[in-house]
């Protein structure tokens, strides 16, 4: 797999509470310069970014990030707002809590909201599998795919670990066909980036891939 096309996949990500306007144009001008899937930046300059970049780039953001515990309600005010702003794909994190109560229904009912407000737009739910158990997170495959989400996700990269193999297998064997995967945190090397995409996910989501990617060609990889 060529370096073209594993950044074709790459949501190029800045979600640190530090990131600077000069930041975000950064990330903005590496996308259009690399072609990455996506950036994934914070929802607070997403209106200035679209009207700099325009449809040079493709604006990801984040909604209940990053522990997922805002109500449903102010979910999708925040999806509405960013939607407006120019945004086109949304990463939602689900209630944590209501999945460690099983209240798996809640968690559904959330997700097809949420849904319905992106409309024809790409939403993607983290379910930060660092916290759960395998129980949980086979129902959570359940309930975005009950739901009718784009994407389920692994992780925030806020969480105490990002994306496994085993996590991302587990993924695969319980979603339905029509939700595609999206491993998030903790990857830190371009083989990391090959395996994932190997065995399926469609998306990779980190900070990392351009330096990771400019570090190999550098070294004649």
């Amino acid at each position: 797999m060529d370096n073209k096309e594993i950044l074709s996949h790459v949501d190029h990500t800045l979600l640190k509470a530090t990131a600077t306007w000069e930041d975000i144009k950064q990330i903005a001008e590496d996308s259009i310069k690399y072609q990455t899937a996506s950036i994934c930046i914070p929802q607070s300059y997403i209106k200035r970014l679209n009207e700099t970049y325009g449809d040079k780039i493709n604006i990801c953001t984040v909604v209940g990030f990053p522990l997922g515990y805002n109500s449903t309600e102010s979910k999708v005010m925040e999806i509405k707002q960013a939607l407006a702003d120019g945004a086109n794909e949304i990463d939602m994190v689900i209630n944590i809590g209501d999945c460690k109560d099983h209240n798996y229904e809640k968690i559904e009912e959330e997700i097809r909201t949420l849904k319905e407000a992106c409309g024809d737009h790409i939403l993607k739910v983290i379910i930060e599998t660092c916290y759960l158990t395998d129980e949980e997170k086979i129902a959570m495959c359940k309930a975005v795919t009950n739901a009718k989400a784009d994407y389920i996700k692994t992780s925030t990269g806020f969480g105490t670990a990002g994306a496994t193999m085993e996590d991302i297998l587990l993924f695969k064997a319980n979603i339905g066909p029509d939700v595609k995967m999206k491993a998030a945190g903790g990857i830190r090397s371009v083989k990391d980036m090959e395996d994932y995409l190997a065995v399926g996910v469609d998306r990779l989501g980190t900070s990392s891939a351009i330096k990771l990617i400019e570090g190999q060609e550098a070294k004649g990889y």
